[in-house]
């Protein structure tokens, strides 16, 4: 039984090492000019608050921290950030319609209020993403104000 345990601690020590050859490819780009920062008059409150919650999976930008780079928590983390950039990515911000950015600004809104983002595993590594009640109030005040600019705008009537 000991010499049993003994090679399963040296198959899973392998494993490990082995699987550490794999890491997904990194989501590193540019700032472009169809960025949220590029697009849009952002307060910095707000620009910090999406820096700090929401760009690193909402964007083709990403800050990784130093746990990225072990496996499989890298390939964990490139999941979330496919999973959000499909849901919503903020480098083709300018890309977007008025409609489509009304939608995207109602949906920021909703997922706040209900909690459901910025993700609380995200939050539990990165304490910087925590929404305050201030940082909440900021972002909706921007988003009501960048919403009415969008329904009152010639494109949209």
């Amino acid at each position: 039984m000991r010499l049993f345990l003994k090679i399963f601690v040296v198959l899973i020590v392998v494993v490990f090492v082995v699987i550490q050859f794999f890491q997904p490819e990194k989501n590193i780009g540019e700032i472009s000019v169809n960025h949220i920062l590029r697009q849009e008059q952002l307060p910095e409150n707000v620009q910090q608050i999406l820096r700090n919650a929401c760009l690193d999976c909402h964007s083709n930008n990403t800050n990784y921290p130093w746990y990225d780079k072990i496996a499989p928590v890298s390939w964990m983390v490139k999941k979330h950030i496919a999973e959000g950039k499909k849901e919503l990515n903020f480098s083709e911000w300018g890309k977007f319609d008025a409609y489509d950015k009304i939608v995207a600004l109602e949906d920021i809104r909703q997922e706040v209020e209900q909690k459901t983002m910025p993700l609380k595993g995200y939050v539990t590594m990165h304490k910087e993403a925590k929404l305050t009640e201030e940082h909440v109030a900021a972002l909706f005040a921007w988003i009501d104000k960048r919403g009415a600019e969008l329904v009152n705008s010639p494109i949209v009537q």
